[in-house]
């Protein structure tokens, strides 16, 4: 990759939670509403719990109002009261290139855990980690900010 926030990873010699993260948000791109730009994206969190929440892309004719696969997999965590997160599974197809998250997202998964690792995954299991602190340096972060009653 050349990229020293990213590191490749062989998805056989990964943990099998991880694994099974990568295989749902793998599994659940399927199901991405992307009839405008066809680029389907999944996404997987897995909860310190042990659970798994998934989520893919819905797109909106109006672009901008577009619903990113990782905000519809933290949105549906926190419906299910999942509020802590150990890693994320990222995985779309954009041949010679691994898809990050969106500013946007970085900042909503900063939101829940700078240190959590996020895998990058292509639907061929070619698979970088890195994690949100490295995506996101010097995020602005709720411990940053308190709120005075």
């Amino acid at each position: 990759m050349g990229d020293n926030n990213q590191e490749s990873v062989n998805y056989e010699l990964l943990d099998s939670s991880v694994k099974t993260v990568i295989d749902k948000a793998q599994a659940i791109r399927e199901k991405a509403y992307c009839p405008y730009s066809k680029f389907a994206v999944g996404a997987a969190l897995l909860c310190e719990d042990g659970t798994i929440v998934d989520g893919c892309n819905v797109e909106n004719i109006s672009y901008g109002l577009t619903i990113c696969a990782e905000r519809a997999a933290i949105c549906k965590a926190i419906s299910q009261e999942q509020k802590s997160f150990k890693c994320i599974a990222i995985c779309a197809e954009m041949e010679d290139y691994f898809v990050s998250p969106c500013g946007a997202c970085r900042q909503v998964l900063a939101e829940f855990n700078t240190g959590m690792e996020v895998y990058l995954c292509k639907p061929n299991n070619d698979i970088v980690k890195t994690s949100v602190t490295k995506l996101l340096p010097l995020s602005f972060t709720p411990n940053w900010v308190s709120f005075s009653t």
